[in-house]
């Protein structure tokens, strides 16, 4: 028996789309096409990486702070307003994530010896296995959802969606400035 392709059958955002073209033709869909797959996509992706976090007892916040600590150089400690930037969270969002990671005994406070205002926050001996750990299984799992995209295809998709994100920039500047 023949196999249908699944890459050319229609799929759910084909089906709005066409339901919209039909009620309303008249009316442009056709960014549908591109956030409608985005945002199921994602939600496929948190689906399955948040499974593997669970696994470690953590959230995809966690997962992120005590990834931007792992990847920075300062021996994986960052200030709080490094660490809110990396994370893209806010100081009072990052608080709530970095009081959690410390009570798990992933993370510890540390004070400037210079400026006792400044504080760091750095992985522990635990923090820094965990991470280690899951940062192989996680970007082993994403690797998978690629399969059947090849080399050329994902250095293709990630130009046009950093393409995206500048072209969503340049409309919330635009419209911000109207």
């Amino acid at each position: 028996m023949a196999r249908k392709d699944t890459w050319t059958t229609p799929d759910a955002v084909d089906l709005i789309t066409d339901q919209w073209r039909r009620s309303r033709p008249e009316l442009d869909v056709s960014a549908l096409a591109v956030f409608g797959r985005l945002h199921r996509n994602y939600h496929r992706y948190q689906a399955f990486i948040g499974e593997t976090f669970a696994e470690y007892g953590i959230s995809m916040g966690a997962f992120d702070v005590l990834a931007a600590l792992r990847r920075s150089s300062d021996e994986g400690r960052l200030n709080a307003g490094a660490l809110a930037q990396q994370t893209l969270v806010t100081t009072g969002g990052l608080t709530q994530r970095v009081n959690q990671l410390e009570k798990s005994g992933l993370v510890r406070r540390e004070r400037d010896t210079d400026d006792g205002r400044i504080v760091y926050v750095a992985l522990t001996e635990e923090g820094a296995a965990l991470i280690d750990k899951l940062a192989d299984e996680h970007f082993s799992n994403e690797q998978a959802m690629l399969v059947g995209l090849s080399k050329s295809e994902r250095k293709q998709l990630a130009h046009l969606l950093h393409r995206l994100e500048r072209s969503m920039e340049l409309c919330e500047l635009t419209e911000r400035s109207e």
